[in-house]
């Protein structure tokens, strides 16, 4: 679709010229100057929808090679077209499963934590980042509970949005203030519907995406924070048609995703949530799964709020900071901060993006400034 070569692209934009983009970390300009030809010849400043357009015609193909940006948070008609290498990406590497589902790669990434004689502390809500008058330097943090843990080095993988506005004095942040993140665009939010069943589903796919009978106005009236349309489109998980270790013996696991706007919109989700629930039920049941309303034996919403009060994401944004041209790579939220000079970022938030892909990278990206900084 695209009309790059392997030789061109590889991880997550790996640019001929250009280097790894992907897990380097792009904190000076001329980080950004290192790879603005690559940019130039990919025509980043072209949106995926418009470059899937230019060169497919029939409709229903364009969403099919145009969507993946929803995956990382962003609108296809807004997201830069670099985001269109993910097909080069899964053409060359596959799509992978983690036996066992994510809950098994965080396990697996707490051992490996153990193992290295990390400390993991859990249900430590953090309330402040403690800074230094004299130095602005993190000199710890202040957990909910007050305690006081002191650290040399702080790192945050939560929100940065949250980390910032809520973590850090106004004083301190002379980059990155309170209009700063007004300012910023926020990813849409999500409607997840996990759901059991006490029977199987042969004819369903590992993963099933499902679109509604409109794409770029739905995506206008998720991305622009109107209020909830009656439409939607939906990702139909069912990792059972792979793990069967997911769900009893005759027994299938699902969630559905529909993308909604973040709490920008004016929407109300304490009234909103179980109607929306019930026409996603009704729709699947109608067109896909027979016989649903009868068969789920488990189930549990997670609606914007869930995303704002228990995870602690600024607007309820599931993807944090919208990956478009001018909040990506240099022009996205840095992995060190610029205030605060020991104080370094993971997650979906900073570069190099959403996704588990990019989220894991960031992790490494700040792994190699804190051992460049020792």
């Amino acid at each position: 679709m695209s009309g790059y070569t392997d030789e061109e692209t590889a991880p997550h934009g790996v640019m001929r010229g250009g280097g790894h983009v992907i897990d380097k970390p792009f904190t000076r300009f001329r980080d950004m100057l290192r790879v603005l030809p690559a940019l130039v010849r990919l025509r980043a400043d072209r949106p995926v929808a418009r470059m899937v357009e230019r060169n497919i015609s029939d409709p229903r193909l364009q969403q099919v090679f145009g969507f993946h940006p929803l995956l990382i948070g962003g609108n296809p008609f807004d997201t830069t077209s670099v985001y269109a290498m993910i097909h080069a990406l899964e053409r060359r590497w596959g799509v992978w499963f983690a036996m066992g589902g994510t809950g098994a790669l965080v396990q697996a990434l707490a051992r490996l934590l153990a193992d290295t004689g990390a400390t993991l502390r859990l249900g430590a809500d953090v309330h402040e980042i403690l800074i230094d008058d004299r130095t602005r330097r993190a000199r710890g943090v202040r957990l909910s509970t007050g305690e006081v843990v002191a650290a040399d080095i702080v790192v945050s993988n939560a929100d940065i949005a949250t980390t910032y506005t809520r973590m850090i004095p106004r004083a301190v942040r002379r980059r990155n203030s309170n209009a700063r993140w007004k300012r910023t665009r926020f990813s849409m939010s999500l409607f997840v519907l996990y759901f059991g069943t006490n029977r199987k589903y042969e004819n369903v796919a590992h993963h099933e995406i499902l679109m509604g009978p409109r794409y770029e106005g739905l995506l206008g009236d998720i991305f622009r924070g109107r209020p909830l349309s009656r439409d939607f489109s939906l990702y139909l998980h069912r990792p059972t048609a792979t793990d069967q270790s997911l769900a009893p013996d005759g027994c299938d696991a699902f969630y559905a995703l529909a993308p909604v706007p973040n709490l920008r919109s004016p929407t109300d989700w304490a009234s909103a949530s179980q109607p929306y629930r019930d026409s996603i039920v009704r729709y699947l049941e109608d067109r896909y799964l027979p016989g649903l309303s009868d068969s789920i034996v488990t189930e549990r919403i997670v609606d914007p709020r869930y995303f704002r009060d228990t995870l602690g994401a600024h607007l309820g944004s599931a993807f944090s900071v919208e990956p478009v041209l001018t909040q990506s790579a240099w022009f996205r939220p840095h992995n060190r901060s610029e205030d605060v000079p020991n104080l370094y970022f993971a997650g979906a938030g900073t570069h190099p993006g959403a996704g588990l892909p990019g989220v894991i990278s960031s992790g490494k990206i700040v792994a190699d400034l804190v051992a460049a900084a020792e």
